[in-house]
């Protein structure tokens, strides 16, 4: 098992004993787990995002810590919550751990999910110049998102 796995299991098991709200050390868990304080932020920036269903707030200095809060949001306020957070330009690699995401927490049907894909693929976005297929796929992913709020 690779050092961000073990790292972000530890978290989710911090989560899942403490109601869905963690508060760590960085430092101090680095030292636990034996890896760099960097490996802790990589896993953090990498696995505990708003598009995860995670909060996660810092604060500096002696006493600092790191707070991670798992979210729970509504169906309809989760697809909003995706749907603002993909913004202008999505990449394929992006669209595909989101969809995945989505059906893993239950806010996407795996049909749903096969069709967003499909329509967001590089296959399907071939005849779209290089340079607009990110925005054209940003803008199909969220209207699709917005229809399958119905």
């Amino acid at each position: 098992m690779r050092i961000s796995d073990s790292v972000a299991n530890y978290i989710l098991e911090l989560l899942n004993q403490a109601g869905g709200i963690a508060e760590i050390q960085r430092n101090e868990l680095a030292g636990f787990l034996g890896c760099v304080p960097s490996q802790i932020n990589y896993v953090l920036t990498s696995r505990f995002t708003p598009e995860q269903g995670y909060l996660v707030e810092s604060r500096r200095g002696g006493g600092g810590y790191i707070r991670i809060t798992r979210l729970s949001l509504s169906t309809a306020d989760m697809i909003m919550h995706m749907v603002n957070g993909v913004g202008d330009a999505l990449d394929g690699a992006t669209a595909r751990a989101m969809v995945q995401n989505m059906v893993q927490s239950g806010v996407l049907d795996r049909r749903s999910a096969e069709l967003i894909l499909a329509a967001s693929s590089e296959k399907t976005l071939m005849a779209v110049p290089k340079e607009l297929r990110d925005t054209v796929r940003a803008m199909l992913v969220k209207n699709m998102l917005l229809a399958s709020r119905t």
